[in-house]
């Protein structure tokens, strides 16, 4: 580059540039701003852009003393989040402090630390945590958060409140275009950065392949992803009828990143309706967690937002991982359908993995019918251990482990095995394939499916090219379920039982009551699911027992038994666990020792109507509306009766059960007089009344 100079008398010189010199250097410039634009944004934007969004950013804490540091932002209306905070501990009387003054001084009030609670601050280092302003006031209340030692009334860092500060809070957005197919909705709900609350969603269920769908561009598209439904599933969904429903985005994505969210059929490319997402949504953040998956093998398919499976065909062999977002307890299932037209649990081979405290396993499993293994006529039948059936297991364990809450396990079989229960893992087309994730039972048998597809799910082994539509795992905090209410049959002038069977019901009934995992049936007692009974010594009471007495079948074969362990299942158990278990009633023994039901009758069982999906039982506000959708089905036979006289040698507690089926009963309390327990609950009573009068008193006090 040419420069000529102008020189004073001085001495100094001015360099100064030629037309062409002057003409290349803004081309060079102009190309640089083309490849690196300049940025005037904020360093907290820069970090919203960069990393994940986490809120509205405050500002970097003003550090006086102490060590204290850190990025401060608004959460929602109430919350703060702290980022990378930092302060050594060594203050006398230090708390969370917020005021509205014009600056950090005694005029303030204490903030709950992250626990909720006020104790003096401890040491800190590089942590992220929330807070929350005490007694429901909002950020735009105060003018400053501080950490402030009280004692020396020093201020050891601060962050301020802007004036007009507006903190994220949910936006409400449009409705569901309607196109085609009833679709329709509310207006859309967009709580955070992650999920969405549709009211009032409306479709008819008849599409082909339809999906909850979402993309960015100006209309929807197939160039698009799945959006999981409201329980997770990525399915083809249901019908829905004015039902207001949650979504959550899956993965690391956010609502930042798409511009719509359709109702969208794969199967004819067609649009059914679609609301828009509008840009730069002043919305709270998601704090769910999100644990990246890992996968070692080339193909990935995500079953369910907490399941997700891979594999790899290498010769004669197939290796699979499995990889699920599950409890301790839980197990993962996998395999071929038992049909090959469509996605069918009954013939079935399956996989089921799971790792206990000290070992991962890959079980092979064949499933004759949807109820756990037992025997029926000398043969196992249900959800049995191929070793069990005569058959050999052909899952080879290779690796296991458990972290941040995901269990993955990799194992490997031949495609075609030695095993003739075994079914063939085909490559010249798709298998149809069945799944489920539920609980363990505690003798680590797969209980009943808490998830399972409802649709057909297939899979092809051999893609000349790796296919893989996983996501990052997500995980919220679960807010307890409430169960339906419980129901206690007190009245000493029953004294008959009809006891029939029914479902279980979701979360909200038998295992939300009893903490036990469920078979899928319950007993029904006088019109109840398993409500507790009381007895009084030296009165006889009769059940009236229609369980099932076809011993052929493994699923609907119910002889009622009383006894002192709440899980039943008693003929299931070895000889040593049947002896520490007292039989009250309903089990005789023969000559040889073994154990004969004595109250097996006709099935009497309430079923779902057709079509229903027992996935949507914790839908039902309580049992009653619960019940009233079931329909009863019993025969005009005469039932089992089962007639017991409590005694003084009976415990105070005592279980109905099935005989060969675990959980599917409760408690019986065996009392030596109705008023001691009538007594108890007006006393429980008083006690909640007197509790209520006292608070009264002493706000009372206070004022």
């Amino acid at each position: 580059m040419t420069l000529n100079s102008r020189c004073s008398i001085d001495g100094s010189c001015v360099q100064l540039f030629n037309f062409n010199t002057i003409w290349r250097l803004c081309t060079t410039l102009a190309v640089i701003c083309l490849l690196f634009p300049l940025h005037t944004e904020s360093a907290g934007s820069l970090d919203d852009e960069d990393g994940p969004y986490q809120g509205k950013y405050l500002g970097k804490i003003n550090s006086y003393h102490h060590q204290v540091s850190g990025d401060v932002y608004a959460v929602n209306e109430f919350t703060f989040l702290f980022v990378g905070f930092n302060y050594d501990g060594n203050g006398a009387d230090t708390f969370f402090w917020a005021g509205t003054s014009n600056r950090p001084g005694p005029q303030g009030f204490i903030v709950p630390d992250e626990y909720g609670k006020t104790n003096i601050l401890d040491r800190y280092h590089n942590k992220d945590f929330t807070l929350q302003l005490p007694d429901r006031k909002k950020i735009t209340e105060v003018k400053w958060l501080a950490v402030y030692d009280l004692n020396n009334q020093n201020n050891f860092g601060d962050v301020y409140i802007p004036d007009e500060f507006e903190p994220p809070q949910p936006q409400l957005g449009g409705t569901f275009s309607k196109r085609s197919h009833n679709v329709s909705s509310g207006a859309i709900e967009i709580l955070d950065s992650k999920t969405i609350r549709i009211p009032d969603f409306t479709y008819d269920g008849k599409g082909k392949r339809t999906f909850f769908w979402t993309g960015v561009g100006a209309q929807p598209s197939s160039r698009g992803g799945k959006i999981p439904d409201e329980m997770g599933y990525l399915d083809p969904i249901r019908e829905y009828k004015k039902e207001t429903i949650t979504l959550e985005l899956p993965g690391d994505k956010t609502i930042f990143d798409i511009d719509w969210i359709s109702i969208y059929d794969l199967a004819d490319n067609e649009n059914y309706g679609h609301v828009l997402i509008a840009d730069n949504l002043n919305v709270p953040p998601s704090l769910v967690k999100i644990t990246p998956y890992e996968f070692a093998l080339p193909n990935c398919r995500q079953l369910h937002k907490n399941l997700q499976v891979s594999w790899e065909v290498f010769g004669p062999q197939i290796t699979f991982q499995l990889s699920g977002q599950v409890e301790k307890d839980d197990y993962m299932s996998f395999g071929l359908s038992g049909s090959d037209t469509s996605s069918q649990m009954i013939g079935g081979d399956v996989v089921v993995a799971y790792i206990d405290d000290i070992r991962g396993y890959s079980v092979d499993y064949n499933i004759t019918s949807l109820a756990p293994c037992v025997q029926v006529l000398g043969q196992n039948k249900g959800v049995c251990r191929d070793d069990v059936v005569g058959g050999l297991d052909s899952f080879q364990l290779n690796t296991y482990s458990r972290k941040d809450g995901i269990n993955t396990l990799t194992f490997r079989r031949t495609l075609i095995s030695s095993d003739p229960g075994d079914k063939e893992i085909r490559l010249d087309r798709s298998n149809y394939i069945i799944w489920a994730l539920g609980q363990l039972d505690t003798n680590y048998e797969p209980a009943f499916h808490t998830y399972y597809p409802k649709s057909d799910v297939l899979i092809d082994f051999n893609t000349t090219e790796p296919v893989n539509d996983c996501f990052s795992f997500t995980k919220h905090v679960d807010n307890p379920i409430q169960t339906w209410e419980r129901v206690k049959i007190l009245d000493p002038t029953v004294r008959t039982f009809n006891a029939y069977l029914g479902p279980s019901g979701g979360q909200k009934a038998y295992q939300g009551w009893t903490g036990h995992v469920s078979s899928g049936l319950a007993w029904y007692i006088n019109g109840y699911m398993i409500p507790e009974l009381f007895m009084k010594r030296g009165l006889t009471y009769v059940f009236k027992v229609r369980g099932g007495n076809n011993p052929h079948s493994p699923d609907n074969y119910h002889p009622l038994v009383i006894t002192d362990e709440p899980r039943g299942g008693y003929d299931r158990l070895s000889d040593a666990k049947q002896s520490e278990i007292r039989v009250l009633a309903g089990v005789e023994f023969t000559r040889r020792g073994r154990p004969k039901p004595t109250a097996a009758g006709p099935l009497c069982i309430s079923r779902y109507p057709p079509g229903y999906d027992r996935r949507l039982d914790d839908n039902f506000p309580s049992f009653k509306k619960f019940n009233r959708s079931l329909i009863t089905d019993c025969p005009p036979e005469e039932p089992a009766y089962l007639e017991i006289t409590p005694n003084i040698t009976w415990p105070d507690v005592v279980y109905y059960n099935s005989f060969t089926h675990a959980n599917m009963g409760w408690k019986i309390n065996i009392i030596d007089n109705y008023n001691n327990v009538r007594n108890s609950g007006e006393s429980m009573q008083q006690l909640h009344v007197f509790v209520a009068l006292a608070a009264v008193v002493v706000s009372v006090l206070r004022l």
